[in-house]
């Protein structure tokens, strides 16, 4: 029984990069829109609500929607944030 050759593993496991800054572009890109979406939904929250009060044929399941959606778009918002704040304090904890 022969044993052949292992091929294909020349190049290193761990191949240190630096990300091109298309990268860093893209998620704040993607952040910015987010935060943009969370702010519609406090808005549109908010227009709902005026219009129930206003009486302009808005029926309460609406707002409460409405409202629900935009409390819950901000909590997110606020765990993403403090999640990254949380991260930053770890890494520079580590580097010194």
């Amino acid at each position: 029984m022969a044993i052949e050759k292992i091929t294909g593993l020349t190049t290193p496991f761990i191949q240190e990069t630096v990300k091109p800054k298309s990268d860093v572009a893209e998620f704040a890109s993607v952040f910015g829109e987010f935060i943009g979406s969370v702010n519609d939904d406090q808005l549109k929250s908010s227009q709902i609500t005026r219009e129930f009060i206003n009486g302009e044929g808005v029926e309460i399941h609406e707002v409460m929607i409405a409202g629900e959606k935009a409390k819950t778009s901000l909590e997110l918002l606020m765990e993403i944030r403090n999640k990254t704040i949380d991260m930053y304090r770890e890494l520079t904890r580590m580097s010194i």
